[in-house]
């Protein structure tokens, strides 16, 4: 099992910054490919930015140049550096971790993430 706790959520104005972590835990050996999602309200869950182990990143079209995925293998942890963040960045955003081992992937609870204009 593992457990994916999220944090780092709030609400702040348009051009605001936030950053986002998520810490695993649990019975593995390593994680494989990290990844942060979205879902508005009424919208479907979209991928926002993931990173591999080894540190190659990838991002959605609407965030890209705005933020920044990290990861700290050692800490199991990874974070968005979310800058220049628009209303419609709002939502609730969840981790995604890939136990590599098993090819499983497992989801956090989510942490809620409005901007105002």
């Amino acid at each position: 099992q593992v457990q994916l706790v999220e944090s780092g959520g709030g609400s702040v104005q348009a051009g605001g910054s936030l950053r986002l972590s998520c810490a695993a835990s649990g019975s593995f050996v390593s994680l494989g490919a990290m990844s942060w999602y979205r879902q508005a309200p009424g919208n479907k869950r979209e991928s926002v930015a993931s990173i591999t182990s080894s540190g190659s990143t990838n991002y959605g079209d609407s965030v890209k140049g705005r933020f920044t995925i990290s990861r700290d293998n050692a800490e199991n942890t990874v974070y968005l550096q979310m800058n220049s963040l628009k209303p419609e960045d709002t939502g609730v955003y969840y981790c995604n971790a890939l136990v590599v081992v098993i090819n499983r992937g497992y989801w956090g609870q989510g942490t809620q993430v409005t901007v105002s204009s």
